[in-house]
């Protein structure tokens, strides 16, 4: 079977963090163009990828499709589909479109990535493919700089972790998507209820997850100060 890559763009948030906007943030325009073109165009570029699916909202399935076509030339690999209510089942129903397709096997690799982090670099996004492939799943990550202070009730600290043992998780993340979805499916509701993002599914099961160098300036656009940031990003070095 040709190649078995997708990249999978997590674009179902409805950005209720960044204000009084009327849209989601990830159509937020950055540079004079929606935050999710950025992100998608790094993904185009990158010829790794077999097809691209972008989940979205349902109410913003037909204008997400819209500003694709205005906005990427060459947009004949990607597919918008519906997103889920939570960020695991909008991956799930990534897989299940690849299976859908009859393209899901052994070996089909999905690169998940949120879709307002559009400094992705193709970097990231090769080391992803490669580890996954070779690990079955792996997380980008960047060393904490701060200390990171643990509070079990929110008042007191309950504990300080060693920092050089810490680190921020960014994405992508990046799995073999059949194993993803059968260890997803193997979660009881108690576990599911406590994920905060496809990596978990694998540690709540002891199962092993590489480690992939991130980049500080892959940032995650969620409040109005990151529009801000991202702005002075765009207007300075536009290296990938």
């Amino acid at each position: 079977m040709q190649n078995q890559i997708y990249g999978v763009i997590l674009a179902g948030g409805q950005g209720t963090r960044m204000g009084n906007s009327d849209k989601p943030k990830q159509f937020l325009e950055v540079g004079g163009r929606p935050i999710l073109i950025h992100t998608v165009e790094k993904f185009i570029v990158t010829p790794d990828f077999r097809q691209i699916i972008v989940l979205a909202p349902k109410q913003w399935l037909a204008y997400t499709k819209d500003i694709i076509k205005k906005y990427i030339k060459h947009h004949e690999k990607i597919v918008v589909i519906e997103g889920g209510n939570t960020r695991n089942e909008t991956i799930m129903n990534a897989i299940q479109y690849i299976e859908n397709a009859g393209c899901l096997t052994e070996e089909t690799i999905i690169v998940t990535h949120d879709s307002v982090r559009p400094f992705v670099t193709y970097r990231i996004i090769e080391e992803n493919i490669r580890y996954a492939e070779e690990c079955g799943a792996c997380d980008t990550v960047i060393p904490a700089s701060d200390t990171i202070v643990e509070s079990c009730g929110g008042s007191f600290i309950s504990n300080i972790p060693e920092r050089k043992m810490m680190y921020q998780g960014q994405t992508p993340q990046s799995f073999k998507a059949k194993k993803l979805r059968e260890i997803y499916e193997s979660l009881t509701d108690e576990e599911r209820g406590i994920l905060t993002d496809a990596c978990k599914i694998y540690v709540l099961k002891n199962e092993p997850v590489h480690l992939v160098e991130g980049d500080v300036s892959n940032i995650k656009i969620t409040y109005p100060h990151d529009l801000r940031v991202a702005e002075a990003i765009l207007g300075g070095s536009k290296t990938c």
